[in-house]
């Protein structure tokens, strides 16, 4: 099956010039274009896309919350955010938000293939590193949420889960826990499933927003 992409951005030239790129790529079918967020929600629902290339700043609803709203179907698509600004406040957002990946629109076209692919198949293009700094600089901005977010986790989940909050893999999880990595993806896939969450990604968010991991403060 082909991987169905809708674009999202208000400048007709970006989306001409990203439906050149994916439309040549087998593999890869643009099955809708949108102008703001509103249209973007109507047309997902409709065509549902299996990837949105989502434009962070368009008149009227924006990517951002455009992106939350998609995340709240119950099939939703996963969202590359588009952005010509490197900021790490917009890349925070879009991981609150609940995009899969962040891409700079002047990024080369293998880039932009590879990207769609990635998330297409479950993955995300934060890397670790860089989402464990932009959760740890914003998130001790701000007070933590309510604990009772993860309530509903069993004492061993909520191991896994700062296991998965300080980076480390299925395999060091599994040596640290001193359990079998099918465990650990159990438990990964019972945290995610109880907390409502996309990926992984979303649940470091989760895991340094509702205090359970701590930032830590540099000098």
């Amino acid at each position: 099956m082909p991987i169905r992409v809708v674009i999202a951005d208000d400048q007709a030239l970006v989306r001409a010039g990203l439906r050149m790129i994916l439309s040549t790529e087998p593999g890869i079918d643009v099955v809708g274009e949108a102008v703001d967020g509103e249209q973007v929600l109507a047309i997902c629902t409709d065509t549902r896309p299996d990837v949105v290339l989502m434009d962070v700043r368009m008149p009227g609803t924006d990517g951002m919350e455009a992106t939350r709203r998609l995340s709240s179907l119950e099939l939703p698509p996963r969202v590359l955010m588009l952005t010509t600004f490197d900021l790490d406040e917009v890349v925070y957002q879009a991981l609150r938000a609940g995009a899969s990946g962040f891409l700079l629109k002047d990024a080369p076209e293998e880039r932009l293939i590879t990207a769609v692919r990635v998330v297409a198949d479950g993955g995300s293009l934060f890397a670790p590193s860089v989402t464990r700094r932009l959760i740890e600089e914003f998130a001790r901005r701000a007070p933590p949420l309510p604990r009772p977010a993860l309530s509903g986790l069993t004492e061993r989940e909520v191991d896994v889960l700062e296991q998965i909050a300080r980076g480390r893999s299925n395999a060091e999880i599994s040596r640290g826990l001193c359990i079998s990595e099918n465990t650990v993806k159990t438990h990964v896939a019972r945290i995610l499933m109880k907390l409502d969450l996309r990926d992984r990604v979303q649940a470091v968010v989760v895991a340094y927003e509702s205090g359970l991991v701590k930032p830590v403060f540099r000098s």
